[in-house]
Parts: C-alpha cells; structure tokens; sequence
C-alpha cells in the first residue's frame, strides 16, 4: 500500500496537469472500484477547475470550482499517470488506453491524467468541500507528521502510558497521518528503538519526531519507494527502496559500521517488522 511519501510524490507529480486547469472532459468507464463511483460522476467533473491539489494522509484531494472536491486513493495498485505535458525533462505522449484506465481526465492544455487500477482496491468520491475533513475517511485522522501540530510536546503526550508496541503506535492513524510499515520500520532503526518495546516505556519519546521527519522528506526526495505496484505520475519507480536500512533485508548485514549483527523479521499485527537485534536492543 502507497504510503505518506509515495502519495506525496503523485500528488506532486499531477500538480503541472491538474491545479488551475479546466477538467474539459471526464471519462468514467466503470461503475465502481473498491466502493461505488459517485453518481453522475463524469458529468460533476466536466466543466470544472481544479483549484487546488492537496494530500490528506495517504489521500489526495483536488478541490474544484464547483465546491465539490474529488477524493483519490490509490489503494494496492491504483495508478495515476499524466500524459501530453512535460514532467521534468521529457514529454510523455498519450499511450493507448488499456483495460484497467477506470478514470480518465481530459485537461484544459493538452493533458491527460489516467487513473488506471488492476485489481480495483483503489477507491474516489466526490464530497463538498466545506466539510471534507468530516469525510468518514479523514475524519479520524491524525495530524501531517510534517506539519507544525505534530510536534514533540504532541507525540509524548499521546505516547504516555500506552502498552502497545511502538511499531504498532506508530502505524495508528489516529496517531498520525500516513504513516505505513515501511517507513516505521526505518525510523524506529534510526532512533535504535526496538518495534515491541512498549510505547509508554519509551523515554523522551518525542525525539522520534524529527527523525520521522527526516526519513519521509528523504523518501519524497526519492520519489518513494517502489516495491510491487507503485509508480510515479510518469511512471518511473521510486528509489528509496535502495536506501532502506533495515526494510525487507532479513538475514543480511547491519549497516551500522562495527555492528556485526543480521537484519531480523518478526511479525506484529500481521504486519513484518523489520529491525537489528543489537542496534536496537
């Protein structure tokens, strides 16, 4: 599942196509996805400037001039991909339409945004936009580990006396938006805390925040981490894959110099954690 840096990274990647732009046509080729497509969908988007393009969490959510504002998940495999606009160094002409296009968005210059979902986990609605933080899927969320109320004050009061392992602390949304199994796994290394010590046990817990910081700005950098199905909007992988210290590297070295231990993999909630029996004690 895309998480923080990955969404980020397509958000950023659709703001040349998709802020300030007239959607001139909107193509709706299935009725659903995970959920049920809005009614009318096709017909509430054409017509309509995206005047603004932000990232909720693990969601994006382009604002429109008609007050509505169309919500994207991208779930498992859902892909967003722009073609007929320069990204970067290269334009990327329009590829033939394939099975999985669901969603198709003719803008206003020439661009194209496809959302293309083979295995259809990938969910949008469209919501008003006065209330879409009272939306049944943001409005538990917790704050943008990136922006200012997540803090150090915060995340020590709301770590304080829980039993549950940081790890699983860490993934709970209601803690803190968009966090994912990746990404805590790197940051509990660098903080050489270890992914079952209990949370409330932790002493200056606050410290994790700038080092959550740190390792989702640097994958953002890296236009995240491309693991199984992911893509950036021009459908290149991202590469912070390549940097992972501890992630999916069972059984091979400690990069910590002098440690001469092997990664470890437990499994928590379902979930593998990934971590350094010595490092992180």
């Amino acid at each position: 599942m895309p998480e923080l840096p990955e969404v980020e990274t397509v958000r950023r990647g659709l703001l040349p196509a998709m802020e300030g732009r007239v959607i001139e046509k909107a193509e709706v080729n299935r009725p659903d996805l995970r959920w049920p497509l809005p009614v009318n969908m096709a017909e509430r988007l054409t017509g309509k400037r995206v005047v603004a393009l932000r990232r909720r969490s693990k969601y994006i959510l382009a604002d429109l001039s008609s007050g509505e504002t169309l919500l994207i998940h991208l779930g498992m495999s859902g892909r967003m991909l722009v073609s007929g606009i320069t990204l970067g160094q290269f334009f990327h002409d329009h590829p033939a339409p394939e099975k999985h296009d669901h969603v198709v968005l003719h803008l206003e210059g020439g661009a194209r945004v496809t959302f293309n979902d083979a295995r259809r986990f990938g969910a949008m609605d469209l919501l008003p936009t006065v209330t879409a933080d009272q939306h049944p899927l943001l409005a538990e969320i917790g704050p943008e580990p990136l922006g200012n109320a997540f803090n150090e004050a915060y995340l020590a009061v709301r770590l304080q006396g829980r039993n549950t392992p940081i790890k699983s602390a860490l993934l709970d949304q209601h803690l803190v938006a968009g966090l994912g199994n990746i990404y805590v796994c790197e940051v509990l290394y660098r903080a050489r805390i270890a992914p079952t010590m209990r949370a409330g046990a932790i002493v200056n817990a606050g410290s994790l925040v700038p080092i959550i910081r740190e390792v989702l700005a640097e994958a953002i950098e890296a236009g995240g981490s491309s693991l199984k199905d992911y893509r950036r909007t021009d459908g290149e992988l991202g590469y912070f894959q390549k940097a992972f210290a501890v992630y999916g590297r069972e059984g091979e070295p400690c990069l910590t110099p002098g440690c001469t231990s092997q990664i470890a993999r437990i499994v928590q909630s379902g979930r593998s954690s990934f971590f350094c029996p010595t490092c992180q004690a």
